[in-house]
């Protein structure tokens, strides 16, 4: 329970220091961009609710919002549910476990690998749909796993794959936000889905190691698994052009 905590608190901790940081719109996006000068000087509080207004109000970037929310929550929270499982019950060893979670790190360079070329071929909204529906399907394998090297190499497999799918996804879900939010709301909308994001994970976090001290950890885990599978539904049906202007 405790490691639990203290990772739902890492989170929230970092969702404080995102709110934290003072930075200049769109000072990390295109060249084409407004210069720094003619941009607000920092983010403050009051600035967010633009951002969460301006994502809730997209047709494109609200599903793609709120399937981000669930997925992320739901693919972190029992993080710390698989270590207590694997470490603890199932008597691996801190270098395997060490393993199961690095090799399959290399799916993250794969991923970005194949974005470009994917998108070429099949369309930026055909990629989000079918990797953001790829990626749902992996963790619930990892309510499976069972003690050692079939586990271990259970846990890589999943991992991998996992990996791989956020590896295309992500960058491709950049892109569209960037090209669905005005210049001049570009820091507002990043802070807020990212705050949000980071918020949302700390609670969920929190909320599944009460659930795994009420059930035990795999059934826990089982249970992400299973919600994830539905988070695909979220996801936008069909492409929208970009609406890149400004409120007047």
């Amino acid at each position: 329970m405790t490691t639990v905590l203290a990772d739902a608190v890492s989170y929230l901790l970092s969702a404080l220091g995102i709110r934290a940081i003072d930075g200049k719109e769109g000072q990390q996006t295109e060249k084409t961009r407004p210069s720094p000068a003619a941009a607000p000087s920092g983010l403050r509080m009051s600035d967010l609710p633009a951002g969460w207004r301006h994502i809730l109000t997209h047709p494109t970037l609200r599903p793609l919002f709120l399937n981000t929310l669930a997925v992320n929550s739901l693919i972190m929270a029992p993080a710390p549910l698989l270590s207590v499982l694997m470490l603890g019950q199932l008597g691996f060893t801190p270098w395997q476990y060490g393993l199961a979670f690095a090799l399959p790190c290399l799916g993250g360079l794969l991923g970005s690998r194949l974005s470009r070329p994917l998108v070429a071929r099949y369309g930026r909204h055909r990629v989000l749909l079918a990797t953001g529906t790829l990626r749902a399907c992996w963790p619930v394998g990892l309510a499976f796993v069972g003690p050692g090297t079939s586990g271990l190499l259970l846990v890589m497999a999943v991992e991998f794959g996992l990996i791989t799918c956020m590896g295309v996804f992500t960058p491709v879900l950049a892109t569209t936000r960037l090209e669905r939010t005005p210049p001049d709301r570009t820091t507002r909308t990043l802070s807020a889905w990212q705050i949000t994001s980071r918020t949302t994970t700390a609670a969920v976090t929190a909320l599944w190691g009460l659930l795994a001290a009420l059930t035990g950890p795999r059934t826990a885990i089982a249970l992400a698994g299973v919600l994830l599978l539905a988070t695909p539904l979220l996801l936008p049906r069909r492409e929208r052009a970009p609406r890149r202007s400004a409120a007047k």
